[in-house]
């Protein structure tokens, strides 16, 4: 239960101006998600789109939603609905369909269920394909009419989200032929069209409503297929039909299998989870000119993201590493080289968020190119340092080498402008982002009071970030031959520690402060960010086994996951965003502290306490976050109203849990895969690793729970790799 500030404490809101309202239905209804690259659709259960439900569904291609409203009809009414899913691999979305009862003069002449109506959706480059296949049961010949009605709002997905415009662009004429064509031109100047084409051609064709006559003889079937293309400036989309985006999306899911770990357990429910969370990544995971990229999430944040891309590249990084090496090439091209107030933007910085849509080129939202995050500039030389552990590949770490050294140079002047050694953030830019951190809710960061928290803000999980990216640099520059930049990057994060464990340790709570305010004033405050310092490795063994204890009992872990703030504390709230949810990627993120410091239990328990909540969740999917309450006998988590489902980071999640339960490593200079003190959940006997690698190696394994110990057996090894195991 929600606790009140004290008696006198000031009562404070601050509602970021692109808060993302809910209407009270979003979560109401299930809704399937299609996405490729740039674009991404939301179709309701019956695959319309707007038919029913809130307004968030669409086709949405570079932050535009090219269709707004597409739904089929039979006879002018809605088909019965059988089932609808989406396949196991998410490039389609499947629903059965029937007729219902059809009657004329008081007679029924179409008895329901005698036509089935196979609705498959496949989504391309900019493009939507949808297939109709009837097949008519009936003993006699039907003659029916199938409908399509159409329409495109070409709404920014801002709009979309809540935020409202003093004006837009103008609609322009429709225009129809053998099929239709919706335009739109936008105040940024650019066309936005929207291609409808139909094979066969509609038997009659008006303003907005395509309908086809069809004969169905006894025991026959016919298809139709309908193409949504988006266009912009005449720029035609790279999707060509149906059958070669299927192929593509085979296509992606094989190269990913040939990549990455092959994971498989004795558990088939767990199983679900790792397959459904690998088939969301690669539905994600975007092929940039610079590699594959991670977008963050369905439908909010669909685009790269610099946080959440390094993230999701770290949770992964040991079945993935391909993924990191992308995101690094991508982060360093996009790297801020001056300054620019209005995106928060400084020489060496790290993209926080990229956009193309309407209001963000016109600057009505800064997020063309914003910068507006304090945490992912270390990250970033985090992920670089991890990368070069686990795959050993100097050549790329030579190629960054300068974009490293331009963030560390960020990090010493502009990360800390008064020079006290942790890295604070305040907004330059008036529409920016009043907290950068990854709780970036207006009222994320706060006191014991209540009271929020005044910039510069330094957080505690950041300090942990840059201690990190210190040492995990001067690991680089040694490997590159940089002894004496070695030795300052080693003095830098000692020079951190210190200052941070007198400054952030809060004795009375067992655990790390929240932050510290523009005054240098602890918040003290339990918190998930105090796990993260486990992740960075900045917490002293000691502290590290009492923030375990502290992230661990039944004020902070709800028995489905590690809240982001604690029961009791000023502003919790289990149906907040940031102050009392639960966000599987920090859970992971915690778990990877945790193993890091040996502490295996709390890490099986956040394993468990996750699994466990995917068995509740549609597709066991887990979402963005959903509300902090703790477990009730026989229901599953409460949602959270306006989660992304999916998200990369939360996807992400399963493989980080795995990786820290069985604490797998690599020595790439050695050539060995390293297995500290192995663990398994009682509910999970086995785990096959295949097509393990580091380097030109491979290496399949079997892990196998006995009581509480774990036996490793090599399958399959080259024979200039070791296997390594410490128990």
């Amino acid at each position: 239960m929600a606790v009140a500030p004290p008696v006198g404490a000031p009562v404070e809101t601050a509602v970021s101006p692109f808060y993302i309202p809910s209407t009270g239905g979003i979560a109401a209804h299930r809704a399937h998600v299609l996405t490729q690259g740039d674009g991404f659709a939301v179709l309701d259960e019956r695959g319309d789109v707007q038919a029913v439900g809130p307004a968030l569904e669409g086709l949405f291609f570079e932050d535009t939603r090219y269709l707004s409203h597409l739904a089929l009809t039979l006879e002018g009414g809605p088909p019965l609905l059988l089932s609808s899913t989406v396949t196991e691999d998410n490039a389609m979305v499947s629903v059965d369909l029937a007729n219902p009862d059809l009657t004329e003069a008081g007679r029924i002449w179409l008895p329901r269920g005698s036509v089935h109506l196979l609705r498959t959706s496949v989504l391309g480059e900019g493009a939507l394909f949808v297939r109709i296949e009837l097949h008519q049961y009936g003993a006699q010949p039907a003659r029916l009419r199938l409908g399509l009605t159409f329409d495109a709002d070409f709404a920014d997905i801002f709009e979309v989200r809540g935020t409202r415009r003093s004006r837009r662009g103008e609609r322009l004429p429709d225009a129809h032929g053998t099929g239709a064509t919706l335009g739109y031109r936008g105040l940024d100047g650019t066309v936005r069209r929207t291609r409808l084409e139909f094979d066969p051609p509609p038997s009659a064709l008006a303003t907005r409503y395509a309908e086809w006559t069809i004969d169905l003889p006894a025991g026959g079937g016919c298809a139709l297929d309908v193409a949504v293309r988006c266009v912009r400036d005449g720029r035609a989309p790279r999707a060509t039909s149906f059958e070669a985006s299927r192929t593509t999306a085979a296509g992606r899911i094989a190269d990913r299998k040939a990549r990455a770990v092959d994971i498989v357990s004795g558990n088939e429910a767990f199983n679900d989870w790792m397959t459904r969370s690998r088939a969301d990544l690669d539905m994600l995971i975007s092929a940039t000119p610079h590699g594959l990229y991670a977008h963050a999430g369905i439908p909010w944040f669909s685009t790269a993201f610099g946080r959440d891309g390094i993230i999701t590249a770290l949770l992964c990084l040991w079945c993935d590493p391909a993924l990191a090496a992308g995101t690094l090439r991508f982060l360093a091209a996009h790297q801020a080289t001056e300054l620019d107030p209005a995106a928060d933007a400084e020489p060496g910085k790290i993209l926080h968020e990229t956009r193309k849509g309407e209001m963000a080129i016109l600057g009505e939202v800064p997020f063309a190119r914003y910068y507006g995050s304090i945490d992912a500039t270390p990250l970033f030389v985090v992920l670089a340092a991890a990368y070069h552990a686990r795959t050993g590949d100097l050549e790329l770490v030579r190629t960054l080498w300068p974009h490293i050294e331009a963030a560390l140079g960020w990090m010493a002047r502009h990360g800390d402008p008064d020079g006290d050694g942790f890295l604070e953030y305040d907004r330059k830019s008036v529409n920016g982002l009043i907290n950068q951190g990854w709780k970036d809710s207006g009222d994320a960061i706060f006191h014991d009071s209540g009271a929020l928290a005044e910039a510069p803000i330094a957080l505690a999980e950041v300090q942990a970030y840059a201690y990190a990216a210190y040492r995990g640099a001067s690991e680089l520059a040694t490997a590159l031959g940089e002894t004496r930049r070695a030795a300052e990057l080693d003095a830098a994060a000692e020079r951190l520690r210190r200052h941070f464990e007198a400054a952030f340790w809060i004795e009375e709570l067992g655990c790390y402060a929240l932050a510290l305010d523009g005054a240098k004033r602890p918040c003290r405050v339990r918190s998930s960010n105090a796990g993260h310092v486990l992740f960075g490795g900045l917490a002293s063994p000691e502290r590290a086994a009492r923030v375990a204890k502290t992230l661990m009992s039944p004020d902070v872990f709800s028995d489905w996951g590690i809240r982001t703030i604690a029961c009791g504390e000023a502003r919790y709230n289990p149906i907040s965003y940031h102050n009392g949810s639960v966000w599987p990627h920090d859970n992971a993120l915690i778990a990877m502290g945790l193993a890091r410091y040996g502490l295996k239990q709390p890490v099986l328990r956040l394993l468990t306490g996750l699994f466990d909540a995917s068995l509740f969740l549609e597709l066991n999917r887990l979402p963005e976050l959903f509300c902090g309450f703790g477990r009730r006998p026989g229901a599953g988590p409460t949602a959270y109203p306006v989660a992304c489902l999916p998200q990369a980071w939360a996807s992400a999640s399963v493989f980080a849990l795995l990786g820290a339960a069985l604490g797998i490593s690599f020595d790439a200079r050695a050539r060995q895969i390293w297995l500290d003190r192995p663990a398994l959940p009682t509910w999970l006997d086995e785990v096959r690793l295949g097509n393990l690698q580091l380097g030109p190696a491979t290496a399949d394994l079997v892990l196998r729970r006995s009581g509480a110990s774990v036996a490793v057996h090599v399958q399959r090894h080259t024979s200039e790799l070791g296997i390594a195991l410490t128990v």
